[in-house]
């Protein structure tokens, strides 16, 4: 590594600690020993593990002081940054390059010079101005002491149940975390959905997860007013006239950008009050960078401006305005969005375009789904994954995916990561060569069966249909086929579904129609589409195959009010 020197030390100011500011400064200690680094932040802590607060209060984690990742004096004494926390910084003059900065411990405000400046302020819950909401303990989840005032409430009143204002990461994670300290938990959520990154069907299996483990969830139902019972009890009232008793109030309905201090100072923003930057994390203004959950990067495949509040995202900004502050070109090409998140017994992993975005974009597209389990079905504990791949047609660039499973859903989310960020295709799935042994997956990867499946529909070797086809069917007079079992297909099947197994199959050409097209399904897409070849090969011109079958059908068409019934 080459060490940058500078004829004069330059400072720079870091505001904001946490992912992207501490990464910042640490990446400037190691390209440059001279330079003079000061990191303040407002709160208490300087780099502390946000995304472990729910589980601090579900137990699972004892010590808060565990989440604090550096202190500031151990800033200084490995990296030489003077880190100051409790130091707010109240205003920028770029014009004289210095921030005004107030001591919140002494009361005192001074004014600090900088070289350069790199904001790194996070963002904010928000908090939304609910009738009522004076009168009820409401909580907002972002730093330590909000955990720990969650944490304290809940001991020191022996709550019993609390109300959760959102699905989204947080809401889903403290839902669990809750439950696990025997708490009776509802969620509430304006969408249709939980996990809003995810496209709807997916999310379905998460709503099956969180009821089945005691959740009570209201979709499409935001709060109207919050209030007290004539008894003195905290509620809060939906839209929809339903009245939810509790002992607290969480709100975790999303985060907006702090971007007062850049707005003040009229640096460039996006239309949601993100800070504008290019590339090398550079702001309107040379000496200032501006890194994290506060800036508007751009879309990795599609372009388009876009701000995804997630910490690996964080930490490589910071990185990456640092090197440039020292003379290297470095540059940030784009987010994907890679993400993951527990819920209860189940992983969600996710990356890319959802089916929802690429339908705002003129990018021709086809998607598959399947059920594959996370290792091999002999070895015990096989747990089946729900995957949807997105990819681009014809060139089968892979657009975005989706896994709802056990364990290993992160890894596979990872290696489609990794190949949208290299431009793969669902032909390179095919051929990716992977570890395997029983306990961990099988020589047919997942991964490998979506891109074998993929490949196949590109290829035409399986004409597919979706579940949300049906209407499409009935207009075309197309022949539905279940080629499942008798067993299975008394359990429920398709209205109209005609029952013939794969295995009896070319046995009973004559029952099936020549002169319509054939809609096959079975329980998770592999039997329907054996039958699919089977049928085409033996001069049946239209057959279609179930992408994810009667599981993924099923599944994706069943209803809210299922929902709402399992919470009484």
């Amino acid at each position: 590594m080459k060490f940058l020197k500078w004829d004069v030390m330059q400072r720079v100011v870091i505001i904001g600690g946490v992912a992207g500011g501490a990464s910042a400064a640490a990446r400037l200690r190691r390209l440059n020993e001279d330079i003079e680094i000061i990191m303040l932040d407002r709160g208490s802590f300087v780099s502390y593990a946000n995304c472990g607060l729910p589980y601090f209060i579900g137990h699972v984690i004892q010590d808060p002081s565990t989440l604090e990742l550096v202190k500031p004096q151990q800033f200084r004494n490995r990296f030489n940054v003077d880190a100051r926390v409790n130091h707010e910084v109240k205003s920028i003059d770029r014009d004289k390059k210095t921030v005004s900065v107030k001591d919140l411990v002494k009361n005192e405000q001074y004014q600090l010079s900088y070289d350069y400046l790199i904001l790194s302020p996070g963002a904010e819950p928000i908090k939304p101005s609910i009738p009522g909401i004076e009168k009820v303990p409401v909580f907002l989840l972002r730093t330590i002491p909000d955990a720990v005032l969650i944490r304290d409430y809940i001991e020191k009143n022996e709550s019993q149940k609390v109300v959760i204002v959102g699905g989204g990461f947080i809401g889903l994670e403290l839902a669990e975390n809750l439950r696990a300290i025997s708490m009776s938990v509802t969620i509430v959520e304006m969408l249709d959905q939980v996990m809003p990154p995810l496209d709807r069907e997916m999310a379905q299996f998460i709503h099956k997860e969180l009821i089945s483990n005691g959740v009570c969830l209201f979709l499409e139902d935001p709060v109207d007013s919050v209030g007290r019972t004539n008894k003195n009890h905290p509620f809060i009232k939906t839209k929809n006239g339903r009245v939810i008793e509790t002992d607290l109030i969480v709100l975790s309905i999303g985060i907006k950008a702090e971007g007062k201090l850049a707005r003040e100072a009229k640096l460039d923003l996006g239309p949601k009050g993100h800070i504008l930057v290019n590339k090398h994390m550079q702001t309107s203004d040379p000496a200032i960078y501006a890194v994290g959950d506060v800036v508007q990067v751009s879309d990795l495949i599609t372009g388009q401006p876009l701000a995804i509040p997630l910490a690996g995202p964080a930490n490589k900004q910071g990185r990456i305005a640092a090197e440039n502050i020292c003379g290297r070109n470095t540059k940030y090409n784009g987010i994907l969005g890679t993400a993951v998140v527990k819920v209860f017994d189940l992983t969600i992993a996710s990356v890319g375009l959802s089916e929802k975005s690429l339908k705002n974009t003129k990018i021709q597209y086809e998607k598959v789904y399947l059920h594959p389990n996370n290792h091999t079905n002999y070895y015990p504990g096989a747990i089946p994954m729900a995957v949807k791949l997105l990819f681009e047609t014809p060139s089968g660039r892979i657009l975005g995916a989706q896994i709802v499973g056990g364990p290993g859903s992160d890894k596979r989310i990872d290696i489609i990561s990794t190949l949208i960020k290299m431009g793969g295709t669902v032909f390179d799935l095919e051929e990716l060569e992977l570890a395997y042994a029983p306990p961990y997956g099988s020589a047919k990867d997942a991964i490998n069966l979506a891109g074998f499946i993929a490949a196949n529909v590109l290829r035409g070797d399986q004409p597919i249909w979706h579940w949300h086809d049906l209407a499409k069917i009935k207009e075309r007079n197309g022949f539905i086929l279940d080629v499942r079992t008798p067993g299975e297909y008394k359990l429920g099947t398709i209205e109209g579904a005609i029952n013939i197994p794969d295995t009896l199959l070319r046995q009973k050409f004559n029952e099936l129609p020549q002169d319509r097209p054939i809609y096959t399904f079975c329980a998770v897409g592999y039997r329907g589409y054996l039958a699919t070849r089977t049928l085409l090969q033996h001069g049946f011109k239209e057959v279609y195959n179930l992408s994810g079958g009667y599981t993924t059908f099923n599944v994706a068409r069943s209803r809210t009010e299922n929902v709402i019934k399992a919470c009484g």
